[in-house]
């Protein structure tokens, strides 16, 4: 089935589009989310709320504001940084023995295999490396672009103008 219909008997509340664009993204959306939050049944948990929200807002979508994917995935960023930010998460953390913190520490990127289940890893490999720092912070660890400067101790200005920078040039390289 063509995408845009699909889309649109989706925002007609349509529960086998529903479940026709669950199968076409929860592996990417997943992936988005783990990067985030690092927890296999939290991740699950958060993206069976992220499609469920997409569901009830679905008439929020606008096709020419961008791509349906891309509105998904905002939701899904959210979704995990809210998560990440609640106090039941970071009292959970508290809870954690050291070999969850071992296991994170390990992770050698951000832009892991279930990152990269969306694609997107071949092009961020291509982005400078002040790109890449800035991309990974913000994108896949959910930092704030306040966070991201304190992180790696520049000023926020230079954050907030790399940010925009290098998503410009992320479009170019995805020709969007």
């Amino acid at each position: 089935m063509e995408l845009a219909l699909l889309i649109k008997k989706f925002k007609n509340k349509d529960p086998k589009a529903l479940e026709a664009l669950y199968d076409m993204y929860n592996e990417s959306i997943f992936g988005v989310i783990h990067t985030i939050v690092k927890n296999d049944d939290i991740a699950t948990e958060v993206m069976q709320d992220v499609f469920v929200k997409a569901w009830n807002k679905s008439d929020s979508y606008t096709a020419g504001k961008g791509r349906f994917f891309t509105w998904l995935l905002n939701i899904a960023r959210n979704a995990a940084i809210d998560k990440v930010r609640s106090k039941s998460f970071k009292n959970a953390q508290q809870n954690h023995d050291i070999d969850f913190f071992v296991h994170s520490i390990e992770t050698h990127d951000s832009l892991d295999q279930k990152t990269n289940a969306i694609g997107i890893k071949q092009y961020i490999e291509k982005l400078t490396e002040n790109c890449k720092k800035v991309v990974d912070y913000i994108y896949f660890k959910g930092y704030t672009q306040k966070e991201t400067a304190e992180a790696l101790d520049i000023p926020l200005g230079t954050v907030k103008t790399r940010n925009r920078n290098c998503i410009k040039e992320l479009r170019k390289a995805l020709h969007v």
